[in-house]
């Protein structure tokens, strides 16, 4: 059974920085594409950034890049999100998700399993 959990979220101020990190209980693990998604009260779920197996094809929504990095850790089945210069619109319950599969995708309905979700909160 696939089991993904995530932790490291928490409350922060503007321009802070937080670490998410997502623990996979995966077999295949390096054979799955990895995602971090976030979603706000009342907005749809939305894709953050997405890593492949190796970590050689790295893809990031437009409002996050030169500010969030993801990576891997096939050793330890998990996948980071490094979080820099937060922003109040940053805030949001982050899940971590995965799918089979060499590539990237950016859509939700592309992945096919889900952690619980990590709450970030970012005031000004």
């Amino acid at each position: 059974q696939v089991q993904l959990v995530e932790s490291g979220g928490g409350l922060v101020q503007t321009g802070d920085s937080l670490r998410l990190s997502c623990e996979a209980s995966i077999r295949t693990f390096s054979s799955n594409a990895m995602g971090w998604f976030r979603q706000a009260p009342g907005k749809e779920r939305e894709f953050v950034a997405g890593i492949a197996w190796t970590g050689s094809i790295i893809d990031y929504a437009d409002s996050v890049k030169g500010r969030f990095s993801i990576s891997r850790d096939s050793a330890k089945k998990t996948v980071y999100l490094q979080m820099n210069s937060l922003k109040p619109e940053d805030t949001a319950l982050y899940y971590c998700a995965a799918r089979p599969g060499y590539g990237v995708w950016t859509g939700a309905r592309d992945y096919r399993y889900w952690g619980q979700g990590t709450q970030v909160t970012v005031s000004s």
